[in-house]
């Protein structure tokens, strides 16, 4: 009998990397098992995601790749942040049908300042391995484009970039792409390899509509300095409705507490759906994965503790423990129609109840709840308005002196979306028959 030679699929025993596996943190690797022996060769290794400052605040569509930072830690390693003070000047393509609007320095140093803040909520910065946050700007803007070209230029492909997602959909689509945006890639590329040469950096995360990107610093690297980089990007991640996650009807999550109240905060993962919550749970805390899986496994009024436990986590991680201990009564003072706490807008209004009933569409625009007239009827249509924890999808439903006299205090509950907790007030002056 012959001898059957079975191969084996190698496995990932680096902590690190099962953790990412097992939490869905990984969409695609350049080399996922050449990095796990990597990794148990050299115990510890140096690791960065870059942002790009064209906004004051980052948003939860974002989160994942902090979070990968803040595990990244967590086992020993060292994370690196790169704030792109020198992209943003030129605007990254990838995922975009038309060219950024250029931002000014001092608002590209003014939205670096801003974004930073949340990192030190979530990483540490100091002991063995602290994290480190760095500005591209600092080494290109000191390089000439002579010098960039003679570096650079003979060692990347103009058709192997043309075949990337982020220039080809662009192309194929027959949107303009400016020259400016071309170089983008080769600047992130560089990017790469500098950190090598300055931190011994091998490995870059970021968004799935980074690959190409990744894919060209890791060559430079290899072509220019004969090293071995690596790369992983993280999946698209969508609300089961199909939305990108980060955005609402109501606008972005945003992550800093000056964009967005941490009470919002917790309340947008508080209405979790219900088939999210495992995976958000994984992605998003640091609850270890078999409670994770046994908390999304939940039904019925049990999902809803499952989903406190969601939003006190994340809140926790991003906002601090007092933050999310004020959410946390805040919510409770509201929904036990209490007096509501700090963070909940209250707007008093005035209204005849005995000459007309209310439109809902129409409360919404006067209190600046909506922009129009149609914007509030589409959102009432969505299903994104609910009174009192009940949700109207009536755009023409007409609020009437029966649904206001129902409280002592002639106050209702409205809920916008899955964020906007506001209570409208009607003043005393107003005239309810009873």
């Amino acid at each position: 009998m012959k001898n059957i030679n079975i191969i084996k699929k190698p496995q990932i025993l680096s902590p690190f990397l099962y953790e990412l596996q097992e939490r869905g943190y990984i969409h695609q690797s350049t080399d996922l098992f050449g990095l796990n022996n990597y990794i148990l060769e050299n115990k510890k290794i140096i690791a960065y995601v870059g942002f790009d400052c064209t906004a004051s605040s980052l948003h939860v569509g974002s989160l994942m790749q902090i979070m990968i930072m803040r595990k990244l830690q967590q086992h020993g390693h060292q994370p690196i942040i790169i704030f792109g003070g020198a992209t943003t000047m030129i605007g990254d393509p990838s995922d975009k049908q038309e060219m950024r609007r250029m931002l000014s320095i001092e608002d590209i140093e003014n939205n670096k300042k801003s974004i930073s803040k949340v990192f030190y909520n979530i990483l540490k910065f100091d002991g063995s391995n602290p994290a480190i946050i760095l500005d591209n700007r600092e080494w290109l803007s000191s390089i000439g484009y002579i010098e960039m070209l003679r570096q650079c230029g003979k060692y990347l492909s103009v058709n192997r970039m043309l075949g990337f997602d982020s220039v080809k959909t662009r192309l194929e689509r027959e949107q303009q792409l400016s020259f400016l945006e071309f170089n983008y890639m080769v600047l992130q590329a560089y990017d790469f390899v500098e950190l090598y040469r300055r931190h011994k950096c091998i490995l870059q995360f970021g968004g799935s509509e980074q690959w190409g990107n990744i894919i060209s610093g890791i060559d430079l690297g290899h072509k220019m300095m004969n090293i071995q980089l690596f790369g992983i990007t993280t999946p698209l991640i969508t609300t089961s409705d199909g939305k990108k996650m980060g955005k609402t009807a109501q606008g972005a999550v945003w992550l800093n507490a000056d964009m967005l109240s941490p009470y919002d905060f917790w309340q947008f993962w508080r209405n979790t759906d219900d088939s999210d919550v495992e995976k958000f749970l994984k992605i998003y805390t640091d609850i270890p994965l078999e409670e994770c899986k046994l908390l999304g496994k939940l039904e019925g009024k049990e999902i809803n503790d499952a989903k406190i436990i969601l939003a006190n986590a994340v809140t926790t991680i991003c906002h601090g423990n007092k933050a999310t201990e004020m959410a946390i009564q805040t919510a409770d003072n509201f929904f036990k129609n209490r007096i509501a706490g700090s963070g909940i807008k209250k707007i008093t209004i005035f209204h005849n109840f005995q000459k007309e009933s209310l439109f809902l569409y129409k409360l919404l625009v006067d209190c600046k709840l909506a922009k129009s007239n149609s914007s509030a009827r589409q959102l009432i249509k969505g299903g994104g308005v609910s009174i009192n924890d009940i949700i109207y999808k009536d755009e023409y439903y007409k609020i009437n002196k029966d649904l206001i006299t129902k409280n002592d205090d002639n106050e209702i509950k409205i809920i916008i979306g899955k964020k906007n907790c506001i209570i409208i007030a009607f003043g005393n002056e107003i005239e309810i028959s009873n």
